[in-house]
């Protein structure tokens, strides 16, 4: 019997990203019924690079409603590609390599339709514009298994860009500036309530002054 050796101390990651693209059907119906929209579920690497090495299947679990919800997926692309008119949730189960030893990832992502918002320049979305909903994760493996970390090290995967462009949602630069944006809303927060509070303490000196 093999002995299973885990790499004390050690972790090792890959990013992922994870999500949904949407696309109306534009008042043409898929068979009788009154789907609006097509979209698409899918995970993968970060430039699209096969993952296939430490994940062996996906299994997406769709709303009831659909003929047959629960999805598994055992080759890239690990993507469901559906028509519908409504949002809701999606459960994704990643299963990685045997060798690996390691438990499923439960992630869970809300379907996205709909923009909800502008273009980003004032403008109503562009009815050809895909919809888009995207998340960046890196999945963490805490002393692994050496047969399973040794294959990780074997296939190097590419991380996120430096700078984002069109076709990278996810970079150093957009974290950089989404943490900016955090910081200048906690900032703009801190004094609104600071302000408050010196009027409460005007207020109730004004009170206690009567």
């Amino acid at each position: 019997m093999t002995s299973i050796k885990r790499m004390k101390g050690l972790s090792i990651s890959r990013p992922i990203i994870y999500g949904n693209s949407a696309t109306p059907l534009h008042g043409k119906k898929v068979g009788d019924s009154d789907h609006t929209h097509r979209w698409t579920i899918s995970v993968r690497g970060v430039n699209n690079e096969d993952i296939s090495y430490f994940v062996r299947k996906v299994a997406f679990k769709l709303h009831d409603t659909y003929e047959n919800p629960n999805r598994v997926i055992e080759k890239p692309p690990f993507e469901v590609t559906e028509t519908g008119w409504g949002e809701f949730d999606i459960i994704i189960k990643i299963h990685f390599n045997p060798v690996s030893g390691e438990k499923p990832l439960t992630l869970y992502h809300h379907l996205k339709l709909h923009p909800y918002e502008e273009d980003g320049l004032g403008n109503p979305w562009p009815k050809q514009k895909p919809v888009t909903s995207y998340s960046y994760d890196e999945i963490v493996f805490n002393e692994p298994i050496d047969t399973f970390y040794n294959l990780l090290q074997e296939n190097q995967t590419c991380n996120i860009p430096l700078k984002k462009t069109p076709h990278h949602q996810f970079s150093l630069q957009a974290e950089q500036e989404e943490a900016e944006r955090i910081e200048k809303a906690i900032k703009s927060t801190s004094q609104e309530i600071a302000k408050h509070r010196e009027r409460c303490k005007r207020l109730e000196a004004e009170l206690s002054a009567k």
